[in-house]
């Protein structure tokens, strides 16, 4: 029996990413479903003050100016493209789509869908969130029933969720 690993990512997927995914999977056959929103820059605030905690001054002060949708719309769809190419190019079965709205949502409901045996929420560090324990991680496991595991996108560490 195939089991279903839900993604929820707000990248596009790494090689260290997909080592992590198949690690969960082991031995058994697994279908990846991938969950990307179109609007990743969820709190303005949060993405100002994730730059300020890197050092990223400039870029922070530039984020608090940029708002344009239709390109996080298309890089929503291209990071999708992308992490479904690399999964099926390193053999896994996947699918995926972009998602609007609230990005944890979007989880709950495709974990009610598709009877998922786990989430895992692959995201860059946010120092905000993550401190106040509001990321997408711990919002998830919250409304879901099953196991939420957040890694930092491109490694192996784990958040604490």
């Amino acid at each position: 029996m195939t089991q279903t690993i839900l993604v929820l990512t707000e990248e596009a997927l790494t090689l260290p990413d997909l080592r992590n995914l198949r690690t969960l999977q082991g031995e058994e056959p697994a279908e990846v479903v991938v969950l990307i929103p179109e609007d990743r820059n969820e709190s303005v605030l949060g993405e100002f003050f994730r730059h300020l905690s890197l050092l990223e001054v400039g870029e922070a002060f530039r984020s608090l100016s940029s708002d344009d949708r239709r390109d996080d719309e298309a890089a929503a769809r291209g990071a999708l493209e992308q992490s479904l190419q690399l999964l099926r190019d390193e053999g896994f079965t996947a699918r995926g789509r972009t998602t609007t709205g609230n990005p944890v949502d979007a989880l709950v409901q495709e974990a009610s869908g598709s009877g998922a045996a786990q989430a895992v929420v692959i995201t860059r560090p946010h120092a905000m969130a993550d401190t106040f324990h509001t990321d997408w991680a711990n919002r998830a496991q919250d409304k879901l029933g099953i196991a939420v595991l957040h890694l930092y996108s491109g490694s192996g560490f784990i958040g604490d969720s």
